[in-house]
């Protein structure tokens, strides 16, 4: 290149730089003629702050968060956890002008973000800003109502971004106290760039808030659900309970939370089950854990709805049983009070309760603790109670006339605990060892937790055959429930005819993570879903009408989205955690979506296209494409096309709108949680899930070939060269025999 080229670029380059110096500086004097005074910003957000409390338990407004607008036609940000579910709250602006609250336009729970719809038109709106453009140390404020003094403002700075349980936060150098949660943090321009969600437990000048890039999301793709229905969320269904001296009790299919102190008598409340009691000798039954040791709750009987009752609980590391007869201490007789070595402190605990004519027998972990023959009362409800400031969950409530495998004899606990001792070490093991507890898992599982705080040296062994135990005994429910299905299949012609419910087999592949999911709750939660959108049609309606009916149900009324943020998070895939948190992923939208359609009579298929799933009604024979994950938004077919091959409509094939087929969709929901564990190298998630999958299709010889090397990984060494063992077996063509035998003799060195 000729020098005067050279030059000439050179000088060029000069020129360019000079002019972005230029630029910025520019930049930078126009900030600073824009920032303002603390105390000018304060001035100037003050009437876009609201005050936001709940009501308590005596009808009381209380426990103060903050919250501001977004929007000047009545849309209020705050955190989730300041209004939480089913409890009326009210906002108040600055001047204490109270609003009308008219529903929740749009919440993430992950996020703990809410976004509420007031009744107003003229609010004045904060400006967002962008987390990006506000750089590290730079000066920020705090707009709150710390310990309820209100429209308080502190200043200090952006200490930086950190990642917190998987989302992006803002580290704040700023003092957070309760009351500021749901505040806005600005910039010295006054715009926002998050919102407090947290305080440190580290030091008192450090907190923590969400950036604004996900309450920008949600305001993008909003899930409004009307206040009455928000009232309902979490809230206890009248059919199956009554509370009675508060506090708040709280229900999520079968688990049933419980917090604050009751206004009974030392904090007393109960929780009165509706449902029908059969006849006496019956069994009451319950799972459940204290966050205190030094609180009390566990089961009650013969309620009469107010203060009579016996009780049989928990409370200071022993186990009690007490006569209720009034509402003070003088009107109770503690009939037993004695510590049980069955009991578990700080785990979950089962409490059963057998009641005869003339007697009472009461167990703990299968254990019986007592019997007693007192009988001052003798007929009156079920439930729960608690007592104190405890906060208690409660799991699997069960009352029958006998619960099913809910104790062991003396016997079969000393061949449980016999099969125990002569399980080899873990690198023997082989799947046919685990058949002995595969009958009682869940108390089989209880023995092995009990030898595995006896037995030190076995700990980590005994917790990976306790997880085998269960992994095996949902394997075995989910494959037992699919070959039942199989079978009605192969005997009929009329194959339409026949039908499995996706709904309880999605709950069981859910139930391999997310234990102690009480499957006939959630079903019988849907089933009230169904009845509830019947009773919005009219005789004469048609298959558009009850389509329409169902979305509006779902997605207007309820609230049920796509995940939006952490969308690769397992919970999307868990069928029960849709049906509570009414988040999921395109296929547990789709499922949930199918299964009411069909209970309401529509002609409805699952159509897997790559990357994602849609459904497909069929009206008259012609076919209707919805995406439920999108609000079941109506697709056209070369949307569809769009969608199966990421915007390149070239690349689709016909065989892409197949139907789904019951196996196909089970399996893809397993393999979206193994490809999740295998991105995280969860390898013992992984085996879990594979397990899962051999039970609906042991041929699969990619998914066994995987499984050998996880369980040789993971130290089953013997159940891995039985996988092996099976290839030199069975001899499928499409594998090097050869290889498999040299990795064999590899496993067994």
């Amino acid at each position: 290149m000729p020098p005067f080229m050279k030059s000439h670029r050179q000088l060029a380059c000069l020129l360019i730089a000079s002019l972005f110096v230029l630029q910025d500086r520019l930049l930078d004097a126009q900030e600073i003629q824009t920032s303002k005074t603390v105390e000018q910003l304060a001035a100037s957000i003050k009437p876009s702050l609201v005050t936001i409390s709940t009501m308590g338990r005596d009808g009381k407004y209380q426990g103060v968060g903050t919250g501001f607008v977004v929007d000047q036609e009545g849309l209020i940000v705050t955190n989730l956890h300041v209004i939480g579910d089913s409890r009326e709250f009210r906002v108040e602006t600055a001047s204490r002008e109270e609003l009308k609250v008219v529903g929740i336009h749009a919440s993430d729970r992950v996020m703990d973000l809410a976004i509420i719809q007031v009744e107003a038109s003229d609010l004045t709106a904060l400006p967002m800003g962008d987390i990006n453009s506000l750089a590290q140390g730079a000066p920020i404020i705090v707009m709150g109502n710390p310990h309820g003094l209100r429209n308080s403002v502190v200043s200090g700075i952006n200490s930086g971004v950190r990642e917190i349980d998987g989302r992006k936060m803002m580290q704040l150098a700023i003092p957070i106290e309760p009351g500021n949660s749901g505040g806005p943090v600005l910039d010295m321009q006054g715009n926002v760039h998050g919102i407090v969600t947290m305080k440190s437990l580290v030091t008192a000048n450090l907190g923590f808030a969400v950036d604004i890039a996900p309450l920008k999301a949600l305001l993008d793709s909003p899930n409004p659900v009307s206040i009455d229905k928000w009232l309902t969320i979490g809230s206890l269904d009248p059919r199956d309970w009554e509370p009675v001296f508060g506090p708040h009790w709280k229900q999520r299919g079968g688990r049933i939370l419980a917090g604050g102190s009751g206004a009974g008598f030392a904090g007393r409340s109960l929780c009165l089950y509706q449902g029908e009691v059969p006849e006496i000798p019956y069994e009451i039954q319950v799972r459940v854990k204290l966050d205190d040791e030094k609180g009390a709750a566990g089961l009650i009987f013969f309620a009469d709805g107010r203060n009579k009752h016996y009780g049989f609980y928990p409370t200071n590391n022993k186990i009690r049983f007490t006569l209720f007869e009034g509402s003070s201490v003088f009107t109770w007789t503690v009939l037993y009070d004695q510590p049980s070595e069955a009991y578990r402190s700080g785990e979950f605990n089962t409490l059963k309760v057998r009641i005869e004519e003339d007697h009472f027998k009461m167990f703990v972990n299968g254990e019986q603790v007592l019997e007693s023959a007192n009988r001052n009362l003798t007929s009156g409800k079920p439930g729960l109670a608690k007592f104190r400031d405890t906060s208690a969950d409660f799991r699997n409530f069960v009352v029958a006339k006998e619960i099913d495998h809910s104790t062991l004899s003396d016997e079969a606990k000393q061949r449980i605990t016999a099969a125990i001792s002569e399980v080899p070490p873990i690198a023997d093991l082989k799947p046919g060892s685990l058949a002995p507890f595969l009958d009682t898992p869940q108390l089989s599982r209880t023995i092995v937790q009990q030898e595995t705080r006896r037995l030190e040296d076995k700990l980590a062994e005994l917790k990976k055959l306790d997880a085998d135990i269960h992994t095996n005994a949902v394997a075995k429910e989910l494959g037992d429930y699919f070959a039942a299905y199989e079978k009605r299949l192969s005997e009929t012609e009329e194959k339409a005819k026949v039908s499995i419910d996706l709904l309880k087999a999605s709950l069981i592949i859910a139930s391999v993570d997310e234990e102690e999911i009480n499957i006939p709750a959630y079903l019988r939660q849907v089933d009230r879903m169904v009845k509830d959108i019947q009773a919005t049609l009219a005789e004469d309606c048609n298959p558009a009408d009850i389509r329409n009916a169902l979305n509006r149900y779902l997605y207007e009324d309820n609230g049920f989205h796509g995940a939006r943020f952490d969308y690769y998070h397992r919970a999307n895939s868990y069928m029960n955690r849709l049906l509570d948190d009414r988040e999921g992923l395109p296929i547990t939208l789709s499922i949930l979506y199918m299964e009411l359609g069909t209970r309401l009579g529509l002609d409805i298929e699952g159509v897997g296209i790559p990357g994602h799933f849609i459904v497909r009604q069929l009206i008259d024979g012609k076919p209707v494409f919805l995406d439920p994950f999108d609000d079941a938004r109506i697709l056209n077919l070369d949307e569809v096309k769009a969608l199966a091959t990421n915007g390149r409509p070239a690349l689709f094939q016909d065989r892409f709108l197949e139907t789904a087929s019951a196996k196909t969709i089970l399996m893809r929901m397993l393999n979206n949680l193994l490809g999740l564990a295998q991105d995280e190298e969860d390898k013992e998630s992984m085996l879990r899930y594979l397990e899962v999958l051999m039970a609906l299709d042991e041929t699969h010889v990619q998914n066994r070939g995987m499984r050998a090397i996880i369980r040789f990984e993971t130290g089953r060494k013997q159940a891995a060269v039985d996988d092996l063992d099976y290839f030199l077996d069975t001899r499928p063509n499409e594998l090097d025999l050869d290889q498999i035998q040299r990795m064999r003799d590899y496993f067994n060195r």
